[in-house]
């Protein structure tokens, strides 16, 4: 529920920094934030800040009229603000006790602390920007990759809400069609023919089947993909994650079954983020707790998006290479032969003979031999993966997204059918209807509170 109060939040990271901006919002954010900074040269007309310019002053401690710091404050007058109220913002100096001082002045003097994402929330609920482009500022923030950056940044340029639009108005077309016929059925007019319905249906179901269709385009390019390396103890899996990294982010020893937990960091490859995560080795122990490390290896092995599966070339294979090759049946995978810097034992031969399907490359963590091979072969993995590149096409990248569009298409598909079997016009325009509901629920056109709680209280404070 929106509460017409005001709220105040860090606008930056915590932490110690250069500069710190705390930011008020709603009905009194300018009379709190005069209460507690003061310019330094007299306002003209009197208490009354310049609109968007930043002013120097100090704040103070009312209740003892002490100098808290020297400050920058910036005032903007609603409605044309970040949340569509009247909004106040202090840059002061950037240390970590300093903020907490000014939150709490600001707040004794009647603000309230800002929860996740309500400032975001109320720009939407004052009608500044709509659904999807709060959730384009959240991927921003998170953006891990230039292919993530450019769909966020398209999303809230409003490409996506553009063209849902575009469809929900090509529903209501068909609706006002159907009321028509509803309405003057027994007049002499020229209305659609129910084939011609079926048809303007039709259409519109392809348009929305194919946005439907961009989702795993979308979230790879919004999440990044997840590739686990996996292999038996001792093959080089976290050599490889290291060389891959540049920097020596998980422990190296000739001791079996040295990883015990999966570790994960990220790459950037051509704009995709890629989630390395290096899995224990695959095989029985008797350990505790290497035994949970190897099932979350295998859990990690079923949940990632590619398997990157790791083979001693300088060793005969196991059983447990065999395990190996078990996961990547029927799995977008890459394999190594490492160690292939070492005299040779096994080779592509042999793997294929025990079934594996995967492209193998001749690999060598401590020679870097066939890092630019991996990095080609993960490329035309994620490409594969994702149905292709489309950087310049609109995606949706959210369940939310693709959920509300699987549920227009199956009402467009009920109502197609229903215009086809020529049942009344009222049946099928409440099919429409809940095609156009489901449309308006991605933009929040069409929406419920519990909806806008899930989606707002993943933001970090003061967004």
């Amino acid at each position: 529920m929106y509460v017409e109060d005001t709220i105040v939040a860090p606008a930056t990271a915590p932490g110690r920094g250069a500069v710190a901006i705390v930011r008020l919002s709603g009905p009194d954010a300018h009379r709190i934030a005069l209460e507690i900074w003061s310019p330094s040269k007299p306002l003209r007309p009197a208490r009354q800040p310049p609109h968007r310019r930043l002013t120097l002053g100090e704040i103070r401690d009312p209740t003892r009229g002490m100098v808290i710091d020297r400050a920058m404050a910036v005032f903007f007058e609603a409605p044309q603000t970040l949340t569509g109220e009247s909004v106040a913002e202090l840059h002061c100096h950037g240390g970590p006790y300093l903020v907490r001082r000014v939150l709490g002045l600001a707040i004794a003097a009647g603000a309230r602390y800002a929860e996740p994402g309500e400032f975001t929330r109320r720009a939407f609920l004052n009608g500044r920007i709509d659904l999807t482009a709060a959730e384009a500022i959240r991927d921003l923030v998170e953006a891990r990759g230039e292919r993530a950056l450019s769909l966020a940044i398209a999303q809230l340029g409003g490409a996506l809400a553009a063209r849902v639009d575009r469809m929900r108005k090509q529903t209501v077309s068909i609706l006002a069609h159907l009321e028509a016929a509803i309405d003057f059925a027994d007049e002499d007019l020229d209305l659609p023919q129910p084939q011609q319905i079926a048809a303007s249906i039709e259409a519109l179901a392809s348009d929305v089947a194919e946005l439907h269709a961009s989702f795993e385009r979308g979230r790879i390019r919004r999440e990044g993909i997840r590739a686990a390396i996996v292999g038996r103890p001792n093959v080089g899996k976290s050599s490889i994650l290291n060389l891959m990294l540049g920097a020596e982010r998980a422990i190296v020893t000739p001791i079996p079954g040295t990883t015990r937990d999966v570790i994960e960091d990220t790459i950037e490859l051509d704009g995709y983020a890629v989630i390395l995560q290096d899995t224990a080795g695959v095989r029985e122990s008797g350990d505790d707790v290497e035994r949970i490390g190897i099932e979350r290896a295998l859990e990690r092995a079923r949940d990632a998006d590619l398997l990157i599966a790791v083979f001693d070339a300088a060793s005969a294979l196991v059983d447990e290479d065999f395990r190996v090759i078990a996961l990547t049946e029927r799995r977008p995978s890459i394999a190594l032969l490492n160690k292939s810097d070492l005299p040779a034992k096994i080779n592509e031969r042999d793997l294929r003979a025990r079934g594996l399907r995967a492209p193998v490359i001749d690999f060598s963590a401590t020679e870097a031999i066939g890092v630019n091979a991996l990095r080609t072969a993960l490329l035309a993995q994620i490409e594969a993966t994702s149905g292709g590149d489309g950087a310049g096409d609109v995606a949706i990248s959210r369940v939310r997204h693709r959920e509300a569009l699987g549920r227009a298409l199956e009402a467009l598909r009920r109502a197609q059918e229903g215009v086809l079997s020529r049942i009344p016009p009222e049946i099928v325009a409440v099919e429409m209807t809940a095609v156009a509901d489901a449309l308006g629920a991605i933009t929040g056109a069409i929406g419920v509170e519990d909806v806008l709680d899930v989606i707002f209280r993943e933001f970090c404070i003061g967004k």
